[in-house]
């Protein structure tokens, strides 16, 4: 009997309860939204959200890290790491094609080095996560202000854009072969790496992990900087599929990368998640606000029910950390 109720938990565990959200979701959708009805228009509506979830994806695989890691982390410079990160590559690009390794290495680069600062003042000084990484968004705006001053210049080339928004392969956009690849990638990350082990480790208990050897600050160091390297990564993406900037660029992402990691699992209190439960609540998070565009909800009346919606799974969520103690 107790095999038979571990077997149904497994069956039924949170990305898998995403997932087929989701799904229901969409599916349910696709009889009221306009061109949705029919295969063709149902295959259509599928690939165009798996385009869109797919920005979404790669960025929130960061915050799947740093949640991951425990001591109630959350980086809140996501946002203006992902917008800094696209800038610096829309300004050596500059409309170009010639420069674009160049530019994506920039925007890494940067990326790393705000991820890094948010880990060395988290692990090393101890600053609480959520003020050093809002210290570090708001030093970041104020760093893009003073560069730019209101006045964004360069954008994507053209077969940038072409690589990230076309179809490449059984009609999938660049951006979801980039996202599928990439998954696969923090797959082997979470679950086939000593560092993976070592994470989940530190997010269950510091103090245990530091016991046995585990190195604690390096281990979260590297996860702030792993989500500031994947944001510059996700910007680097937008910058092709939008050609161009905009100050408000990557603040987009920074809830609702926070509610797909939460969506699809993972504990707040880290140490337990993964990031197939991530990708799945992008998914999910993508068609809710596709259903409510598609009734033309106001952008605040979408922010709302997009926050009950979190409000919800995290009580439903949050009982594991009480459970687990």
């Amino acid at each position: 009997m107790s095999a038979m109720l571990n077997i149904q938990r497994k069956k039924l565990s949170p990305p898998l309860i995403a997932f087929l959200l989701a799904v229901a979701l969409f599916l349910f959708s696709s009889f009221f939204i306009a061109g949705g009805t029919g295969l063709h228009g149902i295959a259509d509506r599928g690939l165009n959200i798996l385009r869109i979830s797919a920005f979404l994806g790669i960025i929130a695989a960061g915050q799947t890290l740093v949640i991951l890691s425990g001591g109630e982390g959350i980086d809140l410079s996501v946002g203006t790491t992902v917008t800094l990160a696209a800038m610096v590559a829309g300004w050596i690009c500059n409309k170009q094609d010639q420069n674009i390794w160049i530019a994506l290495l920039a925007g890494l680069a940067v990326g790393t080095i705000i991820g890094f600062i948010n880990g060395i003042g988290i692990a090393i000084l101890k600053i609480h996560p959520l003020i050093m990484t809002l210290s570090i968004s708001g030093v970041t705006t104020g760093v893009m202000l003073a560069i730019y001053q209101g006045k964004v210049l360069g954008g994507s080339g053209p077969n940038m854009t072409r690589l990230i928004s076309l179809p490449i392969f059984g009609g999938l956009s660049g951006a979801v072969i980039i996202w599928i690849l990439f998954s696969i990638l923090i797959w082997v990350l979470l679950t086939r790496t000593r560092y993976g082990k070592n994470l989940f480790a530190v997010g269950n208990n510091r103090n245990a992990s530091r016991l046995s050897g585990v190195r604690v600050p390096q281990t979260v160091i590297i996860a702030y900087t792993l989500s500031g390297l994947i944001a510059a990564l996700g910007g680097f993406a937008l910058l092709g599929f939008t050609q161009t900037v905009y100050f408000t660029l990557g603040g987009a992402y920074l809830f609702p990368s926070i509610a797909a990691v939460v969506i699809g699992g993972t504990t707040l209190s880290g140490g337990e998640g993964s990031y197939w439960g991530t990708m799945s609540g992008a998914l999910v998070l993508t068609v809710v606000d596709s259903i409510l565009t598609s009734i033309q909800l106001s952008p605040p009346a979408r922010q709302i029910i997009l926050g009950v919606i979190l409000l919800v799974v995290i009580t439903v969520y949050g009982r594991q950390r009480s459970l687990r103690q």
